[in-house]
């Protein structure tokens, strides 16, 4: 599908800070996307900047295929978003929050908040008051929230902040069961296991600029960790730290593991078999969204 978020050259700068530095990115329809990085690398600020909350300083910005320009397009009422720990009023239930805020944005329709507190899980508690909700609850309810009048576009900014194990893991089925249809969503997160698992693709940011982006799965692949066992590993590991396609080769009980392309490991095993050393094992490695973070980015994780 074509790019619903479309960013070119985006710029936003807070006095000396700059926030987010020539940022271009695409997002396709009907994808769950990560904007992945520490705190301070220009998550919320991109999110700002897509929802007219944030003016950039430079740059474009497409949503849905019409271009925004400060947030004066009325596009950008066609989009869900639920910035950071959402907020309610705490003496009115969940169902009667969601019909306030239907009400401002769209009118009044009594199914659609029925279908929503379904779907997020909250059917059962829709008519008891937002103060009694626990934290993950609330998240949920911001979820739904975000998806009053069936946006296709839903902007998620650190939507598992402060929760427990077992919040994380409801809310990290919620999205990803959103995800799944039509529905294009924007997760921004600086949490790497919860991107990894819920994300098709990811724009990994750091100090502003996006450094890395694309599919998770082509990412992690590009890693290149095979586990290797010859009939002399002492020599393999010495020829394979000699070829400069391959990159750091460490000797483990199970045999070596070395950093190299998985598309070149036929010829990994001609190199050991022209210099008389025979491949016992020879098997791909999975790898972790973690490890190639860490790699472009030199982040502590």
């Amino acid at each position: 599908m074509a790019g619903v978020v479309e960013i070119t050259g985006l710029r936003k700068s807070f006095g000396e800070v700059v926030a987010v530095d020539d940022v271009s990115l695409e997002v396709p329809g009907g994808s769950v996307y990560g904007l992945l990085g520490p705190n301070g690398a220009g998550k919320s600020t991109i999110l700002g900047c897509l929802l007219g909350l944030v003016q950039p300083d430079a740059g474009t910005i497409s949503l849905l295929g019409r271009r925004v320009d400060g947030g004066a397009d009325d596009v950008v009422r066609g989009v869900g978003s639920t910035m950071e720990t959402p907020s309610f009023y705490p003496y009115l239930s969940g169902r009667d929050n969601l019909r306030y805020f239907q009400g401002i944005i769209r009118g009044s329709d009594a199914a659609e908040i029925d279908r929503l507190l379904g779907l997020v899980g909250l059917a059962d508690r829709a008519d008891t008051r937002f103060q009694t909700y626990s934290l993950g609850m609330k998240h949920r309810l911001g979820v739904a929230f975000a998806l009053l009048g069936d946006p296709q576009l839903l902007l998620l900014d650190e939507p598992t902040n402060g929760l427990d194990p077992a919040g994380v893991a409801e809310v990290r089925r919620l999205i990803r069961r959103l995800g799944d249809g039509d529905r294009t969503i924007v997760l921004a997160s600086h949490l790497l296991n919860e991107v990894e698992q819920v994300c098709d693709a990811v724009g990994i940011l750091s100090k502003g600029r996006l450094i890395a982006s694309g599919a998770v799965k082509e990412l992690i692949g590009r890693q290149g960790r095979l586990r290797v066992r010859t009939t002399d590993d002492d020599d393999a590991a010495a020829l394979l730290d000699g070829l400069d396609w391959v990159g750091p080769v460490v000797a483990a009980p199970e045999g070596l593991l070395v950093t190299a392309p998985a598309g070149r490991a036929a010829d990994l095993s001609a190199a050991l078999g022209g210099a008389g050393i025979w491949v016992a094992e020879l098997r791909a490695l999975e790898g972790s969204l973690e490890e190639y973070f860490l790699e472009v980015t030199g982040e502590d994780g």
